[in-house]
């Protein structure tokens, strides 16, 4: 009994006091999937700590060194949708469990199982978790010549739902963002 009461013993989660974000890859529709340790967390807001793209030059010329303390990394960047370069995540997304939502209607138990599966609770698709407003890519150089400085200011800021914009000379990943409110305790 105690072992079987154990397995379906319900976890106990402590909310954050500051919002975490994650960023996602994966089919919006889909409520699971693989590859969860190509996924990052911010623990904190990365807006906020951001550098917007006209003040690249300035950036460069601090060695990388961003205000708010962050190294910029140029041959591994990312963009958010007002055109600020942001700090990378932190990679992998660690296994566990986390109540992530879009800001929406829903919220759901994220569960990353340590083989980097990925299972959303209660039927929630990876859309119903995304923050929409928000858009991230990651943005990785096809040459020494590729530079920040390359994006188009007049591309910002990207409508809600949109693909962030292409740089030229660089290759583009779009993330999904989603908001995380709790971890297991």
């Amino acid at each position: 009994f105690a072992a079987n009461a154990d397995e379906n013993a319900q976890p106990e989660f402590k909310r954050l006091r500051r919002t975490q974000f994650i960023a996602a890859l994966g089919d919006p529709d889909s409520s699971s999937g693989a590859a969860a340790d190509e996924w990052g967390l911010w623990p904190l807001d990365p807006g906020p700590r951001g550098v917007y793209l006209r003040d690249y030059r300035s950036l460069e010329s601090r060695g990388g060194k961003a205000p708010a303390k962050w190294q910029f990394d140029r041959k591994d960047w990312w963009l958010e949708e007002h055109g600020l370069i942001m700090e990378k995540p932190d990679f992998p997304l660690a296994p566990g469990k986390y109540i992530v939502t879009g800001g929406r209607e829903v919220s759901s138990i994220l569960t990353v199982y340590p083989d980097a599966r990925w299972e959303l609770s209660n039927g929630a698709k990876l859309y119903d978790v995304t923050h929409l407003p928000c858009r991230a890519a990651r943005y990785t150089p096809m040459s020494d010549a590729a530079s920040p400085a390359n994006a188009r200011l007049t591309d910002f800021p990207v409508k809600p739902g949109a693909e962030m914009p292409t740089v030229e000379g660089h290759q583009k990943q779009d993330y999904a963002v989603l908001f995380v409110i709790g971890v297991e305790a």
